[in-house]
C-alpha cells in the first residue's frame, strides 16, 4: 500500500531540469561577469595609458562572447556547420 502511495506520488511531480538556472545564468550571471571584465580592463591597461593592450584583450573577450552565444543557441552548432559546409560545396 505505502509502495503504491509513493508511486503515485512521483508520478505526479513535475519532471526536474536546468531550465530556470539556465535562465538565471544568463540573465543575471553573464552581464555580470561581462561589466565586471569591462570595468577590470579600463581600469588596469586604460589608466596607464596601454589603449593596444585593453584591446588584445577585448578581442579574447568577444571570442569568448562568441563561445557562450554558440552554447547557448539552439542548433547554433549545426546552422553554423551547414554555412561552413556551403562555402564548400557550392550549395
Amino acid at each position: 500500500m505505502t509502495a503504491m502511495a509513493l508511486v503515485t506520488l512521483a508520478q505526479d511531480q513535475p519532471a526536474l531540469g536546468t531550465t530556470g538556472i539556465r535562465a538565471w545564468i544568463l540573465d543575471n550571471l553573464v552581464p555580470l561577469l561581462l561589466l565586471t571584465v569591462a570595468v577590470l580592463l579600463l581600469w588596469l591597461g586604460g589608466g596607464k595609458g596601454d589603449n593596444a593592450g585593453v584591446m588584445r584583450r577585448l578581442g579574447g573577450v568577444i571570442i569568448a562572447l562568441g563561445i557562450i552565444g554558440l552554447a547557448v543557441t539552439t542548433n547554433a552548432g549545426a546552422n553554423i556547420g551547414t554555412w561552413i559546409a556551403g562555402l564548400f560545396t557550392g550549395g
